[in-house]
């Protein structure tokens, strides 16, 4: 069994945390660019990276010495549930280099009968990583902490059947966890400006994660685009 060493966490407290990712069929998607991105967020003072897919872990492990925060999307049919779904993503993200393993921590039925708690307790025994739970509500978070997420994020509020009617950023969500939780509350999703990055900071957020506002090339020239043809058809 493999052990925790040391704890990434430890570094991550008050800092911001910069989501490296870009669409599948973007140019931006090459391990070469997600590593500069990684590299240049740090270089400017980010304390940790996360990243989507083994490929990306690894070519950022070789360019930044600051904690990955490694997740593995996969659609499975069946289940709603599609970051780091199952045991065998958490692997391959573990074997490629990241500090800390992002799992969907929702309520939601999981694929292949698999269950939240004890795909913690897998990471944390067999391959002696740290777990941030992604949730979307109190309750989620709650059920997180108590199987023993060592971090707990705000990243699916607004994407699920039960947060659907909400926009992120979820600061009140946030407020709710640091108020219950004893665990490290992450604020991430929605966040569009150092403002707001301040804000959840001042809220009690352990850390801010950022991510289309920052390296979400192909989503923000797509949003200016799209507002410059609205403007000249009116």
């Amino acid at each position: 069994m493999s052990q925790i060493s040391s704890d990434p966490i430890d570094s991550l407290k008050g800092g911001l945390i910069v989501s490296c990712q870009a669409p599948a069929g973007s140019p931006m998607h090459d391990p070469g660019v997600i590593a500069a991105m990684a590299e240049a967020s740090v270089n400017q003072g980010a304390v940790g990276i996360r990243l989507d897919t083994p490929a990306h872990v690894a070519a950022v492990k070789q360019r930044v010495a600051v904690p990955i925060i490694g997740l593995w999307k996969q659609s499975i049919p069946g289940s709603e549930v599609y970051i780091t779904p199952q045991f065998r993503h958490a692997v391959a993200i573990a074997q490629a280099g990241a500090d800390i393993i992002a799992i969907d921590a929702t309520l939601r039925q999981r694929p292949g009968g698999e269950t939240m708690p004890s795909l913690i307790q897998q990471i944390h025994g067999e391959l002696g990583k740290r777990v941030m739970a992604d949730v979307d509500t109190l309750e989620s978070a709650i059920a997180a902490a108590a199987a023993g997420a060592d971090l707990v994020g705000t990243t699916l509020y607004g994407y699920t059947a039960a947060t659907r009617q909400f926009s992120p950023p979820g600061f009140d969500l946030l407020t709710q966890m640091v108020e219950t939780l004893k665990v490290p509350a992450i604020c991430e999703g929605g966040i569009r400006s150092p403002a707001m990055a301040q804000q959840a900071i001042n809220q009690g957020a352990y850390a801010v994660v950022v991510g289309t506002a920052i390296t979400g090339i192909d989503l923000q020239v797509k949003a200016y685009c799209s507002a410059i043809k609205g403007k000249l058809a009116e």
